[in-house]
């Protein structure tokens, strides 16, 4: 079988309770994934222990504003499996974006090895676990290609040659592993996406007068056609995160019925016979917005794609350690 795995990383989404007042996953209008839910939302209420859990052999999630859940969390329908991923790592603190982006893509509990959470760009340490031996790095090892949809404006790099900024995690990796960012020239060509899907922000922010706009549910098929030509590829979306630290339920209701609409479009360009798109995060936030931080609330894995690829993928799947081996396993 020739794999194709779509791993579709929101950035600093959790799974909140059924509270309108400040989950926007309670109040926002999201078709298509309550659809793949079985009508359902994407809550921790929704979730319930497998029918194998033994509670004994589990670790508790504690969170900011919940009482303690059990680890093992999962929600099967037809079309797709939902897990609860505990992002601790049995780590005082609130988990950050850069160990928890680093743990995702090595498969190493970078919380626990450091013994902090850190974010939001890795620091010399997290850098140093990123540098090989990532996803990336063993799949190019191994002859796979892999593609990081999120194209980057002139700006950008023109920030990272002056050293300006850094490299987040996801970069750091792509470029580390040899794969090339790509650039305005795949964004106008349609080998890329923006990091607002729709292109709308390169031209209202950046002042790209020109950048091609799309419909979230044409971003949503891009996204799904360009899957086609990579065995992993990868899209970063962190407005979900800047989303959850301002607070603003309105826009965060905005935000995540866009997110649904990308769903829709992706949904259906996607052949269900061609392998597994992972959605997941490394955080919560956006769904507590009684808060500005981020919270320790369990992160959602939702994988769609045949029953019995989904139940290989999901078998040791308890937390952010498990996402690399479960991806490398399937490519082996």
């Amino acid at each position: 079988m020739n794999m194709k795995f779509l791993f579709f990383f929101l950035d600093g989404v959790g799974l909140g309770k059924n509270d309108p007042k400040s989950n926007p996953f309670a109040r926002a209008k999201l078709p298509t994934l309550e659809r793949l839910l079985g009508g359902q939302r994407l809550l921790i209420e929704t979730l319930s222990p497998p029918t194998n859990y033994q509670p004994a052999t589990g670790q508790p999630f504690t969170s900011n504003n919940t009482e303690t859940k059990p680890l093992a969390l999962v929600h099967d329908t037809p079309q797709a499996t939902l897990l609860a991923l505990d992002p601790c790592l049995g780590v005082p603190g609130i988990p950050q974006s850069a160990t928890g982006q680093a743990t995702l893509l090595t498969g190493i509990n970078v919380p626990s090895t450091l013994g902090y959470h850190y974010g939001p760009k890795p620091n010399r340490p997290i850098a140093q676990f990123l540098q090989n031996g990532t996803l990336f790095h063993q799949l190019n090892e191994s002859h796979k290609r892999v593609s990081l949809l999120n194209a980057y404006p002139p700006s950008y790099f023109q920030a990272i040659q002056r050293g300006y900024r850094i490299f987040s995690a996801i970069p750091l990796v792509t470029t580390r592993a040899g794969f090339a960012l790509k650039t305005i020239d795949d964004l106008f060509t349609g080998r890329a996406l923006s990091a607002d899907f729709t292109g709308s922000g390169w031209r209202d922010r950046l002042g790209i007068s020109d950048t091609p706009l799309l419909t979230p549910e044409q971003a949503g098929e891009r996204m799904a056609m360009l899957a086609q030509e990579a065995d992993l590829t990868f899209y970063e979306y962190w407005l979900s995160d800047y989303a959850g630290h301002k607070q603003d339920m309105d826009a965060a209701c905005y935000l995540l019925e866009t997110i649904d609409r990308v769903l829709t479009g992706l949904l259906a360009t996607w052949n269900l016979e061609d392998g597994l798109i992972l959605i997941t995060s490394d955080h919560g936030n956006i769904e507590d917005l009684s808060t500005r931080r981020h919270t320790t609330n369990p992160v959602p894995a939702l994988i769609f794609g045949q029953p019995d690829l989904r139940q290989t993928f999901t078998k040791d799947l308890i937390d952010l350690t498990g996402i690399t081996p479960a991806i490398l396993k399937l490519f082996s």
